[in-house]
């Protein structure tokens, strides 16, 4: 059956997350709805999902007009085997200790690396981004310098690569989270995949909101590869669930957007441990005073 995914602009956080639930609704039902916020400071959110089969664009219109979002614009997607065509062009990527590589690079992954085996699918974190690559560098300079957790969380955790790695080098517990439940999904079969069923585990949740997570808090480190305004939202909840001495690893953020994070945090009593740029791209690791 052919894919089509409809997708709207608006204004406002409440309004976009309401549209996204009532999307849900629709018949037929979306496969996946997200919501997110464009990133340039205009207040503007897109709201978008995926069907399997062409939606009700009459809803649509319909549902358009009650949160004065823009019409919707349906596409059908190109019937393509997008993951044969990725798998072709990822290669492995080597990350201090750490090489991320699909299961087809398998047998090339050298003996004194950390092998991080993520399948190829629609979930961000392959390991090929200066965002993930900046934060697997940042977990191997703490490792190096003697740095042990115990208790890991993965806010945003797309493929679920940052907590398979910390669960890699330490006898910890990790939790892997995505707002979006196809990237939760996704990291359950790389958890399985990786043989660290027993470490990490994974949920769908929005920041912290998770009973899981907030059960398994204080956490002695937490990764956050989002960007840089959710980052900038989620500081309370980082220095609520974490606790005195909790290192933080934040990445997903643009050189531009950099100090302004950093501001944030440091209000919110962290401070600087590391910044690495890679690219247009800064992560840093930061600790709780």
């Amino acid at each position: 059956m052919t894919t089509y995914t409809a997708l709207t602009t608006l204004r406002g956080k409440d309004q976009a997350e309401q549209l996204g639930e009532m999307m849900e609704r629709l018949d037929p039902e979306p496969m996946g709805v997200g919501v997110f916020e464009v990133e340039d400071g205009s207040g503007i959110w897109e709201v978008g999902g995926y069907f399997q089969g062409r939606p009700d664009e009459a809803g649509l219109a319909l549902l358009a007009v009650m949160y004065d979002a823009k019409p919707f614009a349906v596409s059908k997607v190109e019937d393509k085997d997008w993951v044969s065509q990725v798998r072709r062009e990822l290669v492995p990527v080597p990350a201090g200790r750490f090489v991320v590589y699909g299961s087809h690079d398998r047998d090339v992954i050298p003996s004194n690396k950390i092998g991080l085996e993520i399948e190829a699918a629609m979930a961000f974190g392959t390991g090929h981004h200066g965002t993930t690559q900046g934060c697997l560098l940042a977990l191997d300079d703490l490792v190096t310098k003697g740095y042990v957790a115990t208790n890991v969380a993965d806010i945003g955790s797309g493929t679920g690569v940052l907590a398979m790695a910390a669960a890699s080098v330490w006898p910890c517990r990790a939790i892997a989270s995505d707002i979006d439940p196809v990237a939760e999904m996704t990291a359950r079969a790389n958890v399985a995949a990786n043989k660290l069923k027993h470490r990490v585990q994974t949920c769908t949740a929005v920041g912290f909101r998770n009973d899981l997570i907030r059960a398994r808090a204080p956490f002695d480190l937490i990764f956050a590869n989002i960007l840089a305004n959710p980052l900038k939202r989620l500081a309370p909840d980082m220095a609520r669930f974490g606790g005195h001495g909790t290192v933080i690893i934040l990445s997903g953020i643009l050189n531009r957007q950099a100090k302004g994070v950093e501001a944030v945090y440091d209000g919110h009593g962290f401070r600087r441990l590391a910044k690495r740029q890679i690219g247009e791209w800064t992560t840093f690791t930061l600790i709780k005073n």
